[in-house]
């Protein structure tokens, strides 16, 4: 007598669980977007302070294009709406995997989700406090006299907050690295053996984000390469005793 094969259906239910977390996930961005988008004006408002700053010169920013206000606005609120979710966005990446974890493991997804918020809200507060005041000062004092700076706001609000966000992400890297130790799918040696290889590899991400900008890029691989440090004596509290030196 044949045996029903219970892979499929297995497959299934991780599919269905799969599709309505994610469902939750859209919704949660896009009621936080929607939200943002309706304090778009003064959230734009915010993001423009450091420019302001920056170069006394600079009155205000400019847009040449009908609708650009508009997409302006709405790249600044879909980015709010995106990182409004994060939280959201971990708990239930973290509620997915638990099934296969230890009923412990799955105790502490709200801790898990936590410092994974603090460290995306740190990132960002270091973006927009210490970063960014000092890329766009070097940014703007690179011009000239003899050039007068006319920022547009479409671009200068999506590299602003392109910055912000992409901080934040960076900021990520320690709760990465213990939650690979947790799981066991890299060793602790692995990244201590690699440091060096890593610290390229930062140099090289930190130079992306910053959009070829060289200060901005040492200003972001500096506390990266202090956060993977970081990471590196986290795993080596919080990483099962069975893994490997």
């Amino acid at each position: 007598m044949d045996v029903e094969n219970p892979l499929p259906n297995f497959l299934g239910d991780h599919l269905k669980e799969l599709r309505r977390r994610v469902v939750v996930l859209f919704a949660s961005v896009l009621c936080c977007t929607a939200l943002a988008y309706y304090f778009s004006r003064p959230i734009a408002a915010y993001l423009i302070q450091p420019i302001l700053a920056a170069s006394p010169e600079v009155e205000g920013l400019i847009y040449t294009g009908l609708t650009e206000a508009f997409v302006g606005y709405l790249k600044v609120a879909v980015l709010v709406g995106v990182a409004a979710s994060f939280p959201v966005g971990c708990y239930e990446l973290w509620m997915f995997v638990a099934p296969g974890l230890r009923g412990r493991e799955k105790k502490i997804a709200l801790t898990v989700s936590f410092w994974a918020t603090f460290l995306f809200v740190a990132g960002i507060i270091f973006a927009y406090f210490v970063a960014l005041p000092e890329i766009l000062t070097f940014l703007m004092n690179t011009a000239g006299p003899q050039l007068q700076a006319k920022p547009r706001l479409d671009s200068y609000l999506t590299f602003t907050a392109r910055t912000v966000f992409a901080f934040g992400l960076a900021f990520e890297i320690p709760f990465l690295m213990v939650a690979a130790g947790r799981t066991s799918l890299v060793s602790r040696r692995y990244f201590i053996d690699k440091r060096w290889i890593s610290y390229g590899a930062i140099l090289i991400l930190a130079f992306l984000l910053a959009a070829g900008d060289l200060f901005g890029a040492v200003l972001l691989a500096l506390p990266l390469i202090i956060l993977y440090e970081i990471g590196v004596l986290l795993m080596v509290l919080f990483s099962p005793r069975s893994d490997p030196d």
